[in-house]
C-alpha cells in the first residue's frame, strides 16, 4: 500500500509541474494576441464642434500600416466630407476634411490593420454646430491696357513741311504786274511792225 500510495503520489507531481512550468509563457504571450484598439479621437466620440474639423485624427494604441489604413467621413447630407487619402504617421491616422461642410451630425468610419496584421474596424459620430464658411472667391487680376503713343511735336512738323507752301501774297503780285508788263511791250513791238510795213 505504501509503495502505491508514493508512485500516485510521484504522478500528481509529476502533472502539476507541466502546467505551472508553462504558465509564464501564457501570460508572456497574452500581449502578443491583444487586439488593437481606438485610444482616442479627435474630434471625440459625441463630441459637439462648433465649426466643422479641418482635419479628423485617429489614435490606436499600436502602430499602423499605410497601405491597410482606411478612414472615412461622411456629412450629414451622406456626402463624404473627405478631402484626401488618409495619412498615417506611427499610432495615428489623419483624414484632411473638405472645407465649407454643413451643420449636422458626421459619422467616423475606419478600418485599419496594425503592425502585428490585427484588424481594427469601428465607426462614432459627432455633431457640428455652425456650418463653415463660405471661402472667399479669388479676385481675377483685370490686365492693364497699353497706353498708345501720342503723336510728337516732331511728327506734326514734318507733315506740315512735307506739303509745298504757298507763295506769300507780294511775290504774286509782282509776277502779275511783270506779267501784264511783258505783254504790253509785246503789244507795242506788234504795233510798231505793222506801222512801220504800211508806211513802206
Amino acid at each position: 500500500m505504501h509503495a502505491v500510495n508514493r508512485r500516485a503520489a510521484r504522478v500528481a507531481a509529476r502533472c502539476l509541474v507541466v502546467p505551472l512550468a508553462a504558465a509564464p509563457l501564457l501570460f508572456a504571450a497574452q500581449p502578443a494576441f491583444a487586439h488593437t484598439d481606438l485610444v482616442t479621437g479627435s474630434p471625440a466620440e459625441a463630441a459637439s464642434e462648433s465649426r466643422p474639423p479641418q482635419t479628423i485624427k485617429l489614435t490606436f494604441s499600436d502602430e499602423m500600416t499605410s497601405r491597410y489604413a482606411k478612414v472615412a467621413l461622411t456629412a450629414p447630407d451622406g456626402e463624404p466630407g473627405a478631402a484626401g487619402a488618409p495619412q498615417v504617421s506611427g499610432r495615428t491616422v489623419t483624414l484632411p476634411v473638405k472645407p465649407g461642410l454643413p451643420a449636422g451630425s458626421y459619422t467616423v468610419g475606419y478600418r485599419v490593420v496594425s503592425a502585428d496584421g490585427h484588424p481594427v474596424t469601428g465607426s462614432y459620430r459627432f455633431t457640428v454646430e455652425e456650418a463653415a464658411p463660405a471661402p472667399a472667391p479669388t479676385p481675377t487680376r483685370t490686365p492693364t491696357p497699353t497706353p498708345t503713343p501720342a503723336r510728337t511735336d516732331d511728327a506734326s512738323r514734318t507733315d506740315d513741311t512735307s506739303s509745298t507752301p504757298d507763295p506769300p501774297l507780294p511775290v504774286v503780285a509782282i509776277a502779275g504786274g511783270l506779267f501784264l508788263l511783258a505783254a504790253a511791250g509785246v503789244s507795242v513791238a506788234v504795233t510798231r511792225r505793222r506801222r512801220t510795213r504800211h508806211g513802206s
